[in-house]
């Protein structure tokens, strides 16, 4: 059975293609398209992934999007305004009824695909969004059974669930349903501190370390709760740009580009650590549920690499599986695999070590690209020892091989390399490359077995995902990649996985 798997809805666009139950191919749109969290229908994602296959259109069995059926968010929509959980302002009805009617004319993407595409063998198949990024964990973790709680901002009706993952099937636990979300908590907070929301959470995560307790979010989230409570009145105003709930206790919002002072700096630090406490209780909560202490971590809060090397360390679990594309590109892996769960079919279940899973090119079609540009280049009998060189030399290096990585964390085969001893290189790198915030780390890639000598309770981390404590004999040997609070988010590299 080959079955295409599709994450098109709010951001984040992306295909996979799976053959029997094994991932052959996947990459987001935006890798494609180069246009930051793309959103559109997936066309180049999925001619990427028919390619890479050599399957033609008509040889699909399944095509399965990772959302529902578009119904099913219009009405959870019409709920909250009627209830009043979520503020009914002109412009948060009428944008929601544009975007549930413009799906509904697409059927969810099934009118768009077929324009393209034609109809697979077996039609369409819409996944609930959060089953989708719960597939998209279990099976890939190679745990017999898990736990396995999603977070993100939100699904068709869903904030955060837990499942329960057993003998090749997925058992729903509990739902906490939107505008109840983590997700929107941070996201609303990066407007607030003047970043981009469900795009920039990255940068709250990393401005956090420099805060310091003080502040309260009590208004906004109450974490006493069972798991948590979410203030979404408080929080959300009449716009999604709109943070006056914020204003009104914790002042003006920043402006972007502005100074990032102290009270900036200490709300980011609250913010992270209301996250923190409420995935902690909700891992808590769904190994009580469960009596499972192997957990699957997936959905956009997942990638909150501070939150989750705090569960790994917390000593209520005995494996982790985050999933690397966890937030919605994510969910193409899981719709993917869905059908395996007909008629009480079980779900394969093979563990994901790497996520190289995207385009590769050949030498001649660098070597095209090169005279293209205008670019000289030397061939090299061994281009690691050429690059180690020049490392240790204080040259900052842009790294290309093989297959490119899915999810947004850059493992090795599409990545800037720089010395991690030297304390100026981030300096050095921000100014030459990268262009971004002083206070965003840098992460490092380390050999499995060296992992131990320098990280403390260092765990299998090959996605770049979790974040642990340098060592304080280590902090000064890698300054440029242990953070402010003495953190670090290593890729543990093995042999066997990337030669």
């Amino acid at each position: 059975m080959i079955t295409l798997g599709v994450g098109y809805y709010m951001h984040d666009s992306a295909a996979c293609i799976a053959r029997d139950g094994e991932l052959l191919f996947a990459v987001a749109e935006e890798r494609l398209s180069r246009v930051k969290h793309d959103s559109r229908f997936p066309r180049h994602s999925i001619e990427a992934c028919l390619q890479f296959a050599g399957v033609r259109p008509e040889e699909i069995d399944e095509v399965c999007f990772g959302w529902s059926a578009a119904s099913s968010t219009a009405w959870h929509d019409a709920k909250t305004f009627l209830l009043r959980s979520h503020p009914a302002s002109y412009h948060y009805v009428v944008s929601a009824f544009v975007q549930n009617f413009v799906m509904w004319r697409q059927r969810g993407g099934e009118r768009t695909y077929q324009r393209f595409f034609g109809r697979p063998r077996r039609g369409f198949r819409h996944v609930d969004h959060h089953l989708s990024h719960a597939l998209s964990a279990y099976p890939y973790s190679g745990f017999d059974e898990a736990a396995i709680v999603v977070v993100d901002g939100r699904g068709a009706w869903e904030a955060s669930t837990i499942w329960h993952g057993h003998d090749g099937r997925l058992d729903h636990v509990l739902t906490i349903p939107w505008p109840n979300s983590l997700g929107l908590f941070y996201a609303e907070f990066t407007e607030y501190l003047g970043f981009q929301k469900y795009s920039d959470e990255w940068k709250v995560m990393g401005l956090a370390p420099y805060g310091q307790p003080g502040i309260s979010v009590k208004d906004f989230i109450e974490l006493a709760a069972s798991p948590y409570i979410v203030e979404a009145r408080t929080l959300l105003g009449k716009s999604p740009d709109d943070v006056s709930g914020i204003e009104a206790r914790l002042g003006p919002r920043r402006e972007p580009e502005s100074e990032i002072t102290g009270h900036y700096k200490d709300v980011a630090y609250a913010v992270q650590e209301a996250c923190e406490a409420a995935m902690m209780t909700l891992v808590r909560m769904a190994i009580e549920k469960t009596r499972c202490r192997k957990l699957c971590l997936a959905g956009g809060v997942a990638l909150n690499s501070k939150a989750n090397g705090k569960i790994a360390a917390s000593g209520l679990v005995d494996s982790i599986f985050v999933q690397p594309a966890a937030s919605d590109e994510g969910v193409a892996l899981g719709a993917a695999l869905a059908p395996y769960m007909d008629n009480g079919g079980r779900l394969p279940n093979k563990p994901m070590r790497h996520a190289y899973f995207g385009p590769s090119f050949t030498d001649e079609q660098i070597e095209t690209a090169l005279r293209t540009y205008k670019l000289r280049y030397t061939r090299l009998d061994d281009p690691a020892k050429t690059a180690a060189e020049f490392l240790a030399q204080g040259q900052i290096l842009g790294w290309f091989q093989g297959r490119m990585e899915f999810g947004p964390r850059a493992l090795g085969n599409r990545s800037i390399l720089a010395d991690p001893r030297d304390p100026e290189m981030t300096v050095k790198v921000n100014n030459a490359v990268k262009f971004r915030e002083w206070w965003r780390p840098f992460a490092p890639s380390m050999t499995a077995e060296a992992a131990p000598d320098y990280i403390e309770s260092a765990t299998d981390s090959p996605f770049m995902i979790l974040t642990a404590q340098v060592k304080p004999e280590k902090r000064g040997v890698i300054p440029a990649v242990t953070h402010v609070d003495g953190s670090a988010r290593p890729q543990t590299v093995e042999k066997e996985i990337n030669p």
